[in-house]
């Protein structure tokens, strides 16, 4: 997979921090606005080329992949342009702020033969997948509950007028977008499709600081928690009529968790890599893309679809 890299902000120096480590990667180029900080990245991470006009950086028939690390208001246009290139695209999640953009990146992406790919850590974590081997264990689902709360130094910012991204409604910010959305891709990885959904966001100055999702699968309801504006720990629970698993990591980075049966005793399961929360999603996705998995690729974009179709129901279901 050789890859040209749009954006330069914290993501892109998490992406930075390891990919080197995996060898089917190779850095073809990066985009930046601004100069001094794409040939920063391009010094400290010997990547091929940088580029200050992501047509030329498009235009490169080095680059097979174009991974996105941008704010999520500026997903669609990027990605789009990409797409027509004939390129290869990872986007960083949430995919777009519409449903609507969604379907129309998808439709781009068969039309054009290219694979579009969200890159969301949990779904490809060793631990995560594991947990498809539990869950039936657990007997008749009751309640999941997962709750992601991490104070951000930018509602700081936020509460005295400087309003970074994250905290911009115009540009797709707010904590259902940034960190629930982890909560989500979590719970309908698991579980599919919900029967219904509401969102009951905390509101300031038009944006979500904070908010609670409610998953309603009929049998069994889930609680999403995801908040900006304050803390917690770390807590993820899945509850049966037959036991109960217990995770302390964020829905980000599962590392492990507890099988708590209710006739024996409970023990802990870990299948991490040890690598970084990134590192198992982008070795698939060198995966898919050299092994042209066309099938494997389709099935990931359904479930980024089914996630895309959450988020706009817990829109909506704020304005009703």
């Amino acid at each position: 997979m050789k890859v040209g890299i749009v954006g330069s902000g914290m993501i892109v120096k998490d992406l930075l921090s390891f990919i080197h480590t995996i060898p089917s990667i190779t850095l073809e180029g990066i985009y930046a606005r601004s100069l001094d900080k794409a040939q920063a990245l391009q010094k400290e991470h010997t990547i091929q080329h940088c580029y200050t006009e992501y047509d030329k950086m498009l235009e490169s028939s080095k680059i097979d992949t174009v991974y996105i690390g941008l704010p999520n208001h500026l997903h669609y246009s990027y990605a789009k342009q990409a797409l027509l290139k004939g390129k290869h695209v990872i986007c960083e999640k949430p995919f777009t702020p519409t449903l609507k953009e969604f379907n129309e990146l998808a439709e781009i992406a068969q039309s054009h033969q290219v694979m579009l790919l969200e890159a969301i850590s949990n779904q490809y974590q060793k631990s995560y997948l594991a947990l498809h081997d539990y869950v039936p264990k657990l007997g008749e689902i009751r309640i999941i509950e997962c709750n992601y709360s991490q104070y951000s130094s930018r509602y700081t910012d936020f509460k005295h007028g400087v309003i970074h991204p994250v905290f911009n409604p115009e540009m797709s910010g707010g904590a259902l977008m940034d960190i629930n959305i982890y909560n989500i891709h979590f719970v309908i990885g698991l579980v599919g499709q919900p029967n219904d959904v509401q969102y009951f966001p905390n509101i300031e100055s038009n944006i979500d600081t904070s908010g609670i999702l409610i998953l309603d699968y009929g049998s069994f309801k889930s609680v999403c928690i995801g908040s900006k504006d304050s803390k917690a720990p770390h807590s993820i629970q899945i509850q049966g009529d037959r036991g109960t698993i217990h995770i302390t990591n964020p829905t980000n980075d599962i590392k492990s968790f507890h099988y708590m049966p209710h006739e024996h005793a409970e023990y802990e399961v870990t299948s991490s890599s040890h690598h970084h929360r990134m590192y198992d999603e982008f070795v698939e996705f060198a995966l898919m893309i050299q092994d042209h998995d066309y099938t494997q690729a389709n099935e990931r974009l359904k479930h980024s679809k089914r996630v895309m179709q959450v988020l706009e129901s817990a829109k909506l279901s704020v304005t009703r």
